[in-house]
């Protein structure tokens, strides 16, 4: 569908970076990957600053970037490239905080159509839809899959279509968004990593072009 191959991992939640690194190490080697979601677990400020510095070269050398969920006032001190927020509640302060800085400032936790269209209007980078929300609850992927079509036919925004499942990846991409998300669980087994970000990427560049619906 596209020439380039835009893919973004978010992690496990993550309390160790010696842990989560040999799967992230796997990752970025396998392909080309265009962002990395670092959940960390909760902690004091200095241990989560260490998490990022040390898991940060391995994603940003391989020429992703590494954004931060929710912890925003953390972003410039780790050195991250930004903060994938999970709610639009702190988008405001967010963009306050980290645009002047040139970081990224991306927005999830959208449940109507007119979240992401506030959001866009704020001036976040992207806005996602389809990631599990804090209540566990989430699309079904079709209504996932069928809202990512309807933004990327209309908005400028760049869009986010998170996928839970890797075999969801080719529909997602085929929506015309400029990304395609996965979940955690693709960086549960470092041995197993390659191959499903090899497979994800080429669902990517095979999904067919995107058809409009001719809907406004």
């Amino acid at each position: 569908m596209s020439q380039h191959q835009r893919l973004i991992l978010f992690t496990p939640v993550c309390s160790s970076a010696e842990a989560l690194a040999p799967a992230l190490t796997a990752a970025v080697s396998s392909g080309r990957i265009d962002a990395v979601i670092l959940r960390l677990d909760s902690g004091d400020d200095r241990s989560l600053i260490n998490i990022v510095k040390a898991l940060g070269p391995i994603v940003q050398e391989a020429g992703a970037a590494l954004l931060l969920q929710d912890h925003m006032h953390l972003v410039v001190r780790a050195g991250a490239d930004g903060v994938h927020l999970s709610t639009p509640d702190l988008l405001e302060e967010a963009l306050g905080l980290l645009h002047p800085q040139d970081r990224i400032v991306g927005c999830a936790g959208l449940r109507a159509r007119h979240d992401a269209m506030e959001a866009a209007e704020a001036g976040c980078d992207y806005v996602m839809f389809g990631e599990p929300f804090a209540d566990g609850g989430h699309l079904p992927i079709a209504s996932v899959i069928e809202r990512g079509q309807w933004w990327a036919e209309l908005f400028q925004t760049p869009c986010v279509v998170y996928v839970p499942d890797p075999k969801d990846v080719s529909a997602a991409a085929a929506t015309g968004a400029e990304f395609v998300a996965l979940g955690d669980g693709l960086l549960m087994d470092p041995q197993q990593v390659p191959a499903l970000v090899s497979q994800a990427l080429k669902d990517i560049a095979d999904a067919p072009a995107p058809v409009s619906t001719g809907r406004i």
